[in-house]
């Protein structure tokens, strides 16, 4: 069960100016010094005595390094000194369908550290979720959002500075997506368009539910990011750099623009700025230090046409997610030589995901839960998205059935 209800952006305490918002850049000092020293520049008194979520992206199992989760150092920095600063600190994440959070939490070195410092992880999707209205929603007008958000005095968001193959870049405002209850983040991905919009409905999405779910506090962890195909099927990007703001749109310019973009670019910012929810123009901007473009470097961006091109294998993808895209593509990455094996009466392969609804031949690869009403036509690999290991498992089993009917 869950209850309805209304939320409002409250005045945020930590916003020194709502139409020249501060931005704090630190880098060349690692994870854990950079975010120090950023978050003392931000006037922390009224966090004392109140209780503060720190969101990261922790959802997907991922090491340290990576360019797909937080570096646990940067979360590390931020427990200590909200501490510091006389807040009680939780940790918490709501992960991609499939993925379980405290296994994420490991891999991703954050439960070392909040062992360490005896601070609770907590698993946003544990509990049943409170439903809250969009009222100025273009395309969505309510969201299924983790309690914990209603709970807590104040939320950070703590990104990876990434490009995205749908959105061009996730950072801080996209972030807070990880707060919505479990696999209703997906169903942003499968929306319409929306009549008289060039806009994805994704795009559109975000900025419906940043009107009434940003952060109040967002730390941007650029000391590996990833470049190309984020969230997770791109390159790791060394940046060694951390960005702060309490105006997440701001702090996400400022990001864009040490990744060699600019917040225009971004669908999803652009709306949101428009709508009036933050700031992205930078000369509205009050950016410390002064020559804090000295730690940009380039990212190289996603492609503006996602295609998945391997010899003699077609994808059919209709409506898919980004999870199950970054599965595909890392899966054939790896196994492009040994997947013809499986399929040795075969010149060619047929791989379906997201919801197909035209016709697709006899023995296609089906990957993922909403290929499940073609399940009959081949090999069905079910999952929110699957992992790597899963279709091996899938085409391992075919492979044997196929031998034993022989």
């Amino acid at each position: 069960m869950y209850i309805l209800a209304q939320m409002e952006i409250a005045n945020n305490p930590l916003l020194s100016s709502s139409t020249h918002p501060s931005v704090f850049v630190a880098h060349g000092s690692g994870p854990y010094d950079n975010t120090r020293r950023v978050l003392e520049s931000v006037e922390l008194s009224p966090v004392r005595g109140k209780r503060v979520l720190l969101k990261p992206n922790v959802g997907r199992v991922a090491s340290p390094g990576s360019g797909i989760v937080t570096h646990p150092e940067v979360v590390a920095a931020a427990i200590d000194v909200f501490r510091e600063a006389g807040a009680e600190v939780a940790v918490g994440e709501s992960p991609i369908v499939g993925v379980d959070v405290q296994e994420a939490f490991e891999a991703a070195g954050m439960k070392a550290v909040a062992d360490k410092r005896d601070c609770p992880l907590i698993d946003m999707d544990r509990r049943p979720c409170v439903k809250v209205s969009v009222p100025e929603g273009k395309v969505i007008h309510s969201l299924k959002v983790c309690p914990e958000v209603m709970e807590f005095d104040f939320v950070v968001s703590i990104p990876v500075m990434k490009r995205h193959m749908h959105t061009g870049a996730t950072l801080a405002v996209k972030n807070m997506k990880g707060c919505l209850w479990r696999r209703s983040k997906v169903e942003l991905h499968m929306l319409p368009a929306l009549a008289g919009s060039t806009d994805k409905p994704l795009n559109i999405a975000i900025a419906d539910m940043s009107s009434v779910l940003r952060p109040d506090l967002a730390i941007i962890d650029g000391t590996v990011g990833m470049e190309g195909l984020g969230p997770s099927a791109g390159r790791p990007k060394s940046l060694d750099a951390v960005v702060v703001g309490a105006d997440a749109f701001a702090a996400d310019a400022v990001a864009c623009q040490l990744m060699g973009t600019a917040a225009e670019q971004i669908p999803h910012l652009r709306l949101g700025a428009e709508r009036g929810y933050g700031v992205i123009d930078l000369d509205r901007l009050d950016v410390t230090p002064n020559d804090w473009r000295d730690a940009a470097s380039p990212f190289a961006a996603p492609p503006e046409n996602l295609t998945i091109e391997f010899p003699n294998i077609t994808v059919t993808d209709q409506n898919s997610c980004s999870a199950c895209q970054s599965t595909l593509i890392l899966f054939l990455s790896r196994y492009k030589d040994r997947i013809f094996d499986y399929f040795p009466s075969q010149g060619k392969i047929h791989i379906a995901i997201g919801k197909n609804e035209t016709e697709l031949p006899e023995g296609t690869l089906l990957v993922g839960n909403c290929t499940a009403n073609h399940r009959d036509k081949g090999i069905f690999v079910p999952g929110c998205p699957p992992v790597g290991s899963q279709i091996l498992a899938a085409l391992t089993d075919h492979k044997h059935d196929q031998n034993e009917e022989k």
